[in-house]
């Protein structure tokens, strides 16, 4: 069992939570290009280390936390609310 802590209601399993993708930077969809666009979508590093990923507390709090979390062991080295003006799965 992976546990995740919610910054709102502490330490909850895994299964509480949706992932909802690795953080990265939005771009502006009206000035972008298709190419910049279409990676922003669909292209994704899947790295073996850390990364910081979007979740979802679905069946608890219903916000969005940002989860520095290794892929390779589960560890979970932080979670904090995601950055203002970003949230979500966008940010």
């Amino acid at each position: 069992m992976m546990l995740l802590p919610c910054p709102w209601c502490g330490p909850r399993n895994a299964a509480e939570f949706r992932y909802a993708g690795e953080t990265k930077a939005r771009p502006d969809p009206d000035t972008t290009d298709p190419h910049r666009w279409r990676d922003y979508l669909y292209a994704r590093r899947n790295p073996a280390g850390w990364t910081r990923e979007t979740w979802l507390h679905r069946a608890g709090c219903g916000r969005y936390l940002v989860a520095e979390r290794h892929t390779v062991t589960n560890e979970v080295r932080a979670t904090h609310p995601p950055a203002a003006g970003g949230g979500g799965a966008a940010s």
